[in-house]
């Protein structure tokens, strides 16, 4: 049976579900008690996963705002002195969570520290990965410490490379971690690098505690080479494609029929924070193509009942795709003033 959601908050800034699992062995419900997992909605970040206008320091700042919503409506037992924000680098500085917990909580002493993981590639062709860059690190951990960390996770090589550095430092500088808190635009890998995790800290840390995973919006499936789509970037893409996601996010999917045809629900996360113009070109790219298919044999209807076959095509109307395609390349072109 797949997991359930079960309706913890729900107000006008964030609607928050844990997940359930349904029929399952007495192993994995152990786990689960361990590895708690969540959805979390916002109007923030339902904004970021379906309008690619939104970029740059508005991205940032939603992303920040929706971490903040989470942490001020939901325990976790954090601790201002034993807290410490873990960025692996690059992914983690969108998600602004020194700034969340000090505007959730007030706090203004909590720790920060940074290791780097970038993954590549084996080849142009594979559809393996590995770490190219590891070589900076910056951490410093209190006696009792909980991290609080976000990342986008897909084929999640650089977050299991990160957790296992970051348990290692710990042990080395003789800390006990308690919690973790970790925030995701992410699918399934990123829980079950979690769940490895936490059984490796509760054989090594007496005292440690609970293990939080947030997917925001929902936890979306990462194509490979046999996902049936015409378009898709494997071991890259979040797609909506039969993902668990939050009602919310369903529904917000018939405010524009651009929405549930989007190639991923942020795109690359990292230029699209950083360095825009790289990120305008993949979007932009990805709308191209999709007006070759237009001019083939697919409609609207087709492409959406290929990426997200759920939806009832029929609420958004007479959709023309390639007029939506030509729509979609002007206003990106337009709001980033690529004209």
């Amino acid at each position: 049976m797949k997991d359930q959601l079960k309706e913890l908050v729900k107000d006008s800034q964030l609607s928050l579900y844990e997940l359930i699992p349904g029929d399952t062995s007495a192993t994995d419900r152990a786990e689960e008690v361990h590895c708690r997992r969540f959805i979390a909605s916002t109007p923030q970040t339902r904004a970021i996963s379906n309008d690619p206008t939104v970029a740059g320091i508005d991205y940032t700042r939603r992303l920040q705002t929706a971490c903040q919503h989470v942490l001020g409506s939901f325990s976790f037992g954090l601790k201002e002195r034993e807290t410490v924000v873990l960025n692996i680098l690059r992914g983690a500085l969108n998600f602004g969570l020194r700034e969340a917990l000090a505007d959730a909580y007030g706090w203004t002493r909590h720790n920060t520290s940074f290791i780097s993981a970038q993954r590549a590639r084996d080849d142009q062709d594979s559809e393996s990965w590995h770490i190219t860059e590891k070589g900076y690190k910056k951490i410093y951990f209190p006696t009792q410490t909980s991290l609080v960390m976000g990342d986008v996770v897909a084929t999640g090589t650089s977050l299991a490379f990160g957790m296992n550095e970051i348990v290692k430092a710990a042990v080395d500088q003789h800390c006990q971690l308690r919690n973790i808190v970790f925030f995701t635009y992410g699918g399934v890998k990123a829980e079950q690098i979690f769940r490895e995790i936490d059984t490796k800290c509760r054989q090594l840390f007496p005292d440690y505690e609970q293990t939080y995973v947030i997917y925001f919006e929902g936890r979306f499936t990462v194509p490979d080479l046999n996902t049936r789509l015409t378009i898709r970037l494997t071991g890259t893409d979040l797609l909506r494609y039969e993902a668990l996601m939050a009602p919310e996010f369903v529904e917000s999917q018939y405010e524009a029929p651009s929405y549930p045809l989007e190639r991923c629900i942020i795109y690359d996360a990292g230029s699209r924070a950083f360095w825009i113009p790289e990120y305008v070109d993949d979007v932009i790219d990805y709308w191209r193509q999709t007006l070759d298919l237009a001019h083939g044999a697919f409609t609207f209807e087709t492409l959406l009942k290929e990426r997200f076959p759920e939806l009832d095509a029929s609420r958004f109307g007479q959709v023309d795709l390639q007029a939506l395609c030509v729509e979609q390349i002007d206003k990106m072109e337009r709001t980033f003033n690529r004209g």
